[in-house]
């Protein structure tokens, strides 16, 4: 199986779909991204556009999911932003908060209480 990423104008997915090894291999067998960009195109439209992505995150740092976002420059899937106050980490091209890391599990993160004090974000589930 192979899974390939609709992407929209502004380079965020909106459909993945799901082809057979068949689909995007050549002659020989061996995989090829542009082929199965080709039968996308084919499938679903000339003006459409597509990468390749994989359920492991082994291609393109992580899984390209519906509302993630491809960035050329890093040929890289981004997770959608969970929050205004969270910044990119350019190493692992994860989100992060302000304060750092969740303290443990009972914790959550309240974008409202940190607009309010930006000394206080994680809060504890009772």
């Amino acid at each position: 199986m192979a899974y390939f990423s609709e992407l929209d104008e502004n380079n965020v997915v909106t459909r993945v779909v799901v082809l057979d090894e068949k689909d995007c291999s050549d002659f020989s067998g061996e995989r090829n991204e542009d082929l199965g960009i080709f039968f996308c195109k084919k499938l679903f439209g000339i003006n459409t556009n597509w990468k390749e992505t994989k359920k492991d995150g082994s291609l393109r740092v992580r899984y390209g999911g519906i509302g993630s976002t491809y960035d050329p420059q890093l040929d890289a899937f981004i997770l959608p932003k969970p929050f205004n106050s969270w910044t990119l980490d350019e190493q692992t091209l994860d989100w992060v908060s302000p304060l750092g890391e969740k303290p443990a599990k009972n914790y959550f993160w309240d974008e409202d209480l940190y607009q309010s004090d930006n000394t206080q974000g994680w809060v504890l589930i009772s």
